[in-house]
């Protein structure tokens, strides 16, 4: 009986330090998925601080930055006048890369506000962030803004649904969700709701509004998406630069 006890202890010892290891293998994978450093973008990020030095940019600029849409967006200076823009999107970036590059991409401006679209934590890869670990990157942003920027208003734009990513759609939806609550809970964060104007009456996206990849706005979908973004701004900052 003694021996029975023992071993059933035993047994018991080993299945908890089995189950503590798995826990932290998979929150160290989970937290080097986020946080690891990359040059993918170095040249691109390269050429932002060029910038900085050849240009000149209102002290009252609204930034924006993130993926490929932002950094396609070719009306996006007229589409905001007369807010002042500076224009900082690099192909393909997803909350890791952004959480590297943000204060490098930032801190050089005085800014009246940040407009930030990231679209390429899920995709479909086997690289996929979770919507937990995309959420929490964007919280990770924002104190990396707000060591600098108090009190500007920043804006996430919901993720766009797309007829090239409507597989991994439900879980998009939960990442926005978090998103969404994120932005609810910080001050003056606000969360930009645009996905159901790229749906149809089935509920299926646009794809009129896409460029033949179904990923990247054509000008229609961009109108679309200025007016909302626009919109947004206009309740928020009242200065034009």
């Amino acid at each position: 009986m003694i021996m029975n006890k023992r071993r059933a202890f035993s047994l018991i010892r080993l299945s908890t330090l089995i189950f503590a290891t798995l826990v932290f293998i998979s929150t160290a994978i989970a937290q080097e998925k986020q946080a690891q450093p990359t040059t993918k973008w170095e040249g691109e990020i390269a050429a932002f601080d060029k910038l900085n030095q050849t240009e000149k940019y209102s002290g009252h600029s609204i930034l924006f930055t993130g993926s490929s849409s932002i950094r396609l967006w070719s009306t996006l200076k007229e589409d905001m006048a007369p807010y002042p823009v500076i224009q900082r999107g690099f192909g393909g970036s997803n909350s890791p890369a952004v959480l590297q590059y943000i204060e490098r991409i930032a801190y050089p401006h005085n800014l009246a506000g940040v407009v930030i679209f990231i679209a390429n934590d899920i995709t479909g890869s086997p690289n996929d962030l979770t919507p937990t670990e995309s959420s929490e990157n964007f919280r990770k942003i924002i104190r990396v803004l707000r060591a600098k920027y108090k009190k500007q208003p920043i804006f996430l734009i919901e993720i766009t649904p797309t007829g090239s990513r409507w597989k991994k759609w439900s879980v998009i939806q939960e990442d926005n969700a978090k998103l969404k609550a994120i932005c609810q809970q910080e001050k003056k964060v606000y969360f930009i709701e645009t996905a159901q104007h790229f749906l149809n009456e089935k509920g299926e996206p646009r794809n009129e509004l896409f460029r033949s990849d179904l990923l990247h706005l054509n000008p229609e979908g961009y109108k679309i998406w200025s007016a909302l973004v626009k919109a947004e701004i206009s309740k928020r900052i009242k200065g034009k630069g």
